[in-house]
């Protein structure tokens, strides 16, 4: 028997609100991995300090993922799940090749600003669809990657 989910949201908002969620989920799992990525194989003179940073990121950005698929799913929508999934989805560029430390902290302020695009659309749609759960995961979201971008930008600030 499938139950009919009755939560005040109609099933188009739930479903756009969904997809949208969907679509934070793949670029937050998507930043998740370059995170890691960065974490493993950063050097130079500040090797300790990033590579503590990049890993407490990317901790953060682990239970981040479980909470947004778990959202979808309060939805009834199906969570992405699969790295083909998450590439079709998310708006972050991956980094391929060997890139210095500075160049790594460039490249994760640009994702964690694109995820905050990505988060302020669809806030728009949960708030639209009076879906004040989904809104709050969301501006708790923009909360940790404004932040986050900030405190990256000032490593690069001479």
């Amino acid at each position: 028997m499938n139950k009919a989910i009755n939560i005040g949201i109609e099933e188009k908002a739930r479903e756009e609100v969904g997809q949208g969620l969907s679509r934070l989920l793949a670029d937050t799992y998507t930043l998740y991995l370059q995170t890691h990525n960065f974490h493993w194989n950063v050097t130079g003179p500040f090797f300790q300090q990033l590579h503590v940073l990049f890993e407490e990121h990317y901790t953060e950005l682990a239970e981040a993922v479980d909470e947004i698929a778990e959202r979808i799913r309060a939805l009834g929508i199906l969570s992405p799940g699969t790295y083909q999934e998450f590439a079709e989805l998310s708006s972050i560029k991956e980094v391929k090749g060997d890139i210095g430390a500075e160049e790594m902290i460039e490249r994760l302020v640009d994702s964690h600003e694109t995820v905050v695009r990505t988060a302020r659309e669809v806030l728009h749609t949960a708030q639209e669809a009076d879906d004040e759960s989904s809104a709050s995961l969301v501006g708790d979201r923009l909360v940790v990657h404004e932040k986050t971008a900030w405190m990256l930008r000032s490593h690069l600030q001479k």
